[in-house]
């Protein structure tokens, strides 16, 4: 593996008498999507402010290409782009201006940069229109052309489907894969919407009331394992229920209108064959399939999310 793009280095915030970050160490590599996952209220925001100089760290570092922004901030934050909450924009200029405006801010940008950005984001044919008839979707990808107008070898995204409609979340989720994949970019991604994080990201890490609980990656959290839930609808449940317990040698619940109990995935084929064989209808079989929720609500906690 190649050599991390951003490491965290036991970084701690402390605010008045209360400490808000506890320590975080994580590295994120080169072309991923890393999840920043937690429920309201775990530090996400507050991490993600120091990581872009928006807060001053209590502890620890943050080493960003090789780095530290202790030792030479101005260097380090040069390769970060980002949107912290909503993008900053001026919604009575047109989006060609508003990238202009902060084009001028930052030293070699051309014109042909921002026209680079603003294909990438696919804002082309709205580009020259006022931001104030954009819809939140649109402002939010010209926030991202603005964040990567200096080519910056990461890109820190605080909740960036948020407000937003399912057309635009997967748009938004469209281009934060399109930029891993093609250009390289390592992302950073908060947020608490799983389905989202699911879908978006490489890895992710959890992290609750400041403390990180776990970092994996997304395929390894939903690995399935061998025994499956399963729910099957029959026409004679009792009946169904005492032949597959015998079968199993477990117990098997009736629940609703409906058998439930776990077994192997490779053997259903054989308990349908042998409800079957015993004159049993056989209606329905689900298999219930572990999701990025279930995992998450197992390391949290229900009554963790808002």
């Amino acid at each position: 593996m190649s050599d991390p793009i951003l490491q965290l280095k036991q970084v701690k915030k402390t605010i008045g008498n209360k400490q808000i970050i506890k320590g975080l160490d994580f590295e994120v590599y080169e072309g991923e999507v890393f999840g920043f996952l937690g429920p309201n209220g775990a530090g996400k925001t507050t991490t993600i402010r120091m990581l872009v100089g928006l807060m001053s760290l209590t502890e620890g570092d943050v080493v960003i290409k090789g780095t530290s922004i202790r030792n030479n901030y101005k260097k380090a934050v040069q390769h970060v782009g980002g949107i912290v909450e909503n993008p900053e924009l001026y919604s009575f200029m047109s989006g060609w201006k508003n990238l202009l405006h902060y084009a001028r801010m930052i030293p070699g940008i051309s014109k042909e940069r921002i026209d680079e950005v603003v294909k990438l984001v696919g804002l082309e044919n709205r580009i020259k229109e006022k931001v104030g008839k954009y819809s939140l979707g649109m402002r939010q990808r010209l926030g991202i052309a603005q964040a990567l107008l200096h080519k910056p070898s990461i890109l820190i995204l605080d909740e960036p489907t948020n407000g937003l409609d399912p057309s635009g979340i997967r748009e938004i989720r469209s281009y934060i894969r399109r930029l891993a994949r093609e250009d390289g970019v390592a992302v950073i991604v908060s947020s608490h919407i799983l389905s989202e994080m699911e879908m978006m990201c490489d890895r992710i890490g959890v992290i609750k009331e400041g403390e990180l609980l776990s970092i994996q990656s997304v395929e390894s959290a939903l690995q399935q394992p061998e025994q499956r839930d399963i729910t099957l609808e029959v026409q004679q449940r009792e009946r169904a229920r005492k032949i597959l317990s015998e079968w199993l040698n477990r117990p098997v619940k009736i629940e609703k209108d409906s058998l439930a109990f776990k077994m192997d995935r490779d053997d259903v084929p054989e308990m349908i064959r042998r409800l079957v064989d015993e004159n049993i209808d056989v209606y329905s079989v689900n298999m219930y399939r572990s999701t990025l929720e279930d995992k998450f609500l197992d390391l949290i906690g229900e009554r963790a999310v808002d």
